[in-house]
């Protein structure tokens, strides 16, 4: 399976979970930290857990560890590093504060 598919099963991940303003950003040529930023937000600490939890379930299936999170246990901005994917999943506040939307705006947008 190819990274791009492994980053809309991430997606798919956080949509089931009702994740919102889900944006796939490819990273490619861009960045050399990351092939795919997957950033979304959600509405509770605990919808972002659940949203968190989901995309390492199905990439777990898919073949794909998790390397590293932070922000679980406070639950406004969880990070989940899958080397060639990294997911950031925000309150509104924090998302709309850090602003990675814009800042990795000259990347192409995966539907």
């Amino acid at each position: 399976m190819d990274i791009l598919e492994l980053a809309k099963i991430a997606k798919d991940a956080v949509e089931d979970k009702k994740g919102e303003d889900i944006k796939v950003l490819d990273l490619r040529g861009i960045s050399n930290i990351t092939d795919f930023f997957i950033i979304a937000s959600g509405n509770n600490p605990n919808q972002l857990r659940a949203m968190a939890d989901m995309v390492e379930e199905k990439l777990f299936k898919a073949g794909l560890k998790l390397h590293h999170s932070e922000g679980y246990t406070g639950g406004i901005w969880i990070l989940l590093d899958f080397g060639n994917i990294i997911v950031h999943l925000f309150n509104k506040e924090q998302r709309d504060f850090y602003s990675l939307d814009r800042v990795w705006g000259d990347a192409k947008e995966i539907e």
